[in-house]
Parts: structure tokens; sequence; C-alpha cells
């Protein structure tokens, strides 16, 4: 399973089945669960933990130290979970010690080719990064988000479970859950009905959400006005406190 032209440092741990391509180097302090794939000219540094069933590309670069000035050589860490598709050039750096320490990847994510995601990321379940985008520090991002190629985004920044955001947008404020956004800067576009009704959301529940939106972004309301106004949905309308929750937890503020 360990083509022979690969180097693993002996302190690494790799379940039986993982496979490793050649020239690939698997560093000290990294741990690669069942069925895992990586391909040839892959580097892997820790403390990395990788979980079941992904497969890494030629040429990715997972575990590598951040960018971040101020990181000092600190054993931060990378955990990256379950069935994701890692593609050529992809890029993930670990954390911090001025954040959480860690860089964490959920599970069932596309990353496709030469996207960066940078120290101290979170990034949820079912998330496509598409070719190009590039995700700076401290970035958090929702289960199903979607971002379109060459998508930047800023650090701190926080998108939204289901956003759909579009090709070559430049992030520098807070994606609401649902919404779609699109331009330089990127801007609301309405709700992200397909992806919503892909996922088994009932017409009633994308009616609510939308209702919601227009509270949000065409009412004229502030921002605490237009949350005043959610909470009491949200007894009848429980889809719609994602949305909330993403709005009330902004820091940078959201787009608009």
């Amino acid at each position: 399973m360990i083509d022979s032209r690969a180097i693993i440092d002996p302190t690494a741990r790799l379940a039986d089945d993982v496979q490793v391509g050649p020239w690939s180097i698997i560093g000290p302090d990294v741990e690669i669960r069942s069925g895992t794939v990586i391909g040839p000219h892959v580097v892997i540094n820790g403390p990395t933990t990788i979980g079941e069933n992904n497969r890494i590309f030629q040429f990715a670069s997972v575990g590598e130290d951040c960018q971040d000035k101020k990181y000092a050589g600190e054993p931060t860490t990378l955990v990256i979970g379950d069935n994701n598709v890692i593609r050529e050039g992809v890029t993930i750096h670990r954390g911090t010690v001025q954040d959480a320490g860690t860089t964490i990847i959920g599970s069932d994510n596309l990353f496709m080719a030469n996207v960066h995601v940078a120290h101290d990321c979170i990034v949820g379940d079912n998330v496509i990064m598409a070719n190009n985008t590039a995700v700076a520090g401290h970035v958090h991002v929702g289960d199903w988000a979607i971002l379109g190629g060459f998508t930047a985004v800023h650090q701190f920044c926080k998108i939204g479970p289901h956003v759909m955001c579009g090709t070559c947008s430049v992030v520098l404020k807070d994606i609401p859950a649902y919404v779609m956004a699109n331009g330089n800067t990127a801007a609301p576009h309405g709700i992200n009905t397909e992806g919503l009704k892909r996922r088994g959301f009932s017409k009633d529940a994308i009616a609510n959400i939308r209702k919601a939106y227009k509270i949000v972004y065409r009412s004229k309301l502030t921002t605490v006005q237009a949350l005043a106004q959610l909470q009491e949905m949200v007894a009848d309308c429980p889809e719609i406190l994602p949305l909330i929750q993403s709005i009330e937890s902004s820091s940078r503020g959201i787009i608009r």
C-alpha cells in the first residue's frame, strides 16, 4: 500500500490499509486512519490527524506551518475528518496559539485544485471550495456552503451554512446562512433556493427563509430590529434559526 519511493517518518501512525504514492513525504506526528489514499508528491506535516476514507491528490501540502508572521514554531495542529477529497495543489495549514491552536476540517468536503485554507480555519461538512479559492486565517465556513472558483475570503469572516458564493467574489464581511452572494465586494442576491431544494427543504421552509431574508435585507430595519422580528418567527419557522444564529455571532458585520 505504501510505495517504496515514499518517505514516511517512523513516528507517523498510518492504518494498515492507507495508500501512499511515490515521492510523497509523511512527517512526524501525523496520524492517517483507515481507507485514506495519499497520491504522489504529497507533503503532510504534523501534528496532523487525518480521518478515514480521504483522498489527497498530487502536490497537495497538508499540515504545514502557517504563514502568519506571529507563528514561532509552536506545536499547533490540523484535524481532518472523513471522506474528504483534496485535489491537486491544495494547501491546508495548522493553527496558531493566538487562536485555539487548531485548524479543523470536517467531513465529506471537496477542495478543488489549488484551494488554500489558512491557519485556524474551521470548515464544516459537505462544503465545496472550487478551484483557486483562498480562505484566510480564522475563517469559519458552515455546513453545505459552496465557494465559487477564485473566491477570496478575508480573515475572521464567517460563512454561514447553505451559503452559495459566486465565482471571483471578494468576501470582506460575514455571509449569513442561506444567502447567495457575489461580487467584489460580495453583496447579497437572495437565498440559495436551488441548493435548499436539493437538500430536501420543503416549499414552506424555503418560503419562510425567503421571508426572513426580506426582513433582514429589504425591510430597511436595523440589524437589531430585524433580529427581533425573526425571533418572533422561530417557534413557527424553526428553519430560520441558523440565519438568526449566523447574524448574532457575526463579529465583522454581515454583507449588505
